[in-house]
């Protein structure tokens, strides 16, 4: 979040079905401890998690559409165990950038107009416990700890408010002295049928430890 290119992760405010165990209430989210608090802006460490992700391309709109579909037939059984994995909250989306050749995922440089779109997976799984994906295009990834600043807000997370909140979380993070290491992310934790005052969105930017 450091060159804020907009790169914003949007996740799953789609006009695809959400299956009911999909939606907030009762799902299962990231563990993360509050190291700060300033206003609405919060200062969270996560610990390793694991997603289920894939890189699409087009529109913002069509790209979260594409990727949940995507891994979404992952979660509801097109896995090589033909198991179903419990929906969480929340599925991101973000600009794909180059991925380290490092990582378990495929190196490659992705082209404009591609979006990475991930899920979260359960705590309870591991690298060799989670089915393994039927789709080629969908990677088991395993995310290092991490810390974010982040800012929450509630309504229809379009392209303009995302900016607009974005905009202010990275003041924020520089007028707290933050150093930002990436590009920003914005987490959905709603289905689409959710009344817009009562959705949670949230920007966050990664940010050095402190």
């Amino acid at each position: 979040m450091a060159a804020l290119k907009l790169s914003a992760i949007v996740v799953a405010t789609l006009g695809t079905v959400f299956a009911p165990d999909l939606a907030r209430a009762g799902a299962e989210q990231p563990d993360y401890k509050v190291l700060h608090r300033e206003g609405a802006v919060e200062l969270r460490r996560y610990g390793p998690r694991l997603v289920a992700e894939t890189v699409v391309r087009g529109d913002e709109v069509s790209a979260r559409n594409k990727g949940f579909q995507a891994i979404a037939g992952y979660i509801f059984g097109r896995n090589q165990a033909g198991k179903s994995i419990p929906g969480t909250a929340p599925v991101a989306q973000a600009k794909a950038e180059k991925i380290a050749m490092t990582a378990p995922v495929a190196q490659a440089r992705a082209a404009d107009g591609s979006w990475r779109v991930q899920f979260f997976m359960p705590a309870k799984y591991t690298v060799e416990t989670l089915p393994r994906p039927n789709d080629p295009a969908v990677k088991i990834v395993q995310l290092p700890s991490e810390q974010y600043a982040v800012l929450r807000f509630s309504g229809l997370a379009g392209r303009s408010a995302v900016a607009t909140r974005t905009r202010e979380l990275s003041a924020k993070a520089a007028a707290m002295g933050w150093t930002v290491t990436g590009s920003p992310v914005v987490w959905f934790y709603d289905p689409p049928w959710t009344l817009p005052p009562m959705r949670r969105n949230e920007v966050a930017l990664p940010v050095a430890p402190s």
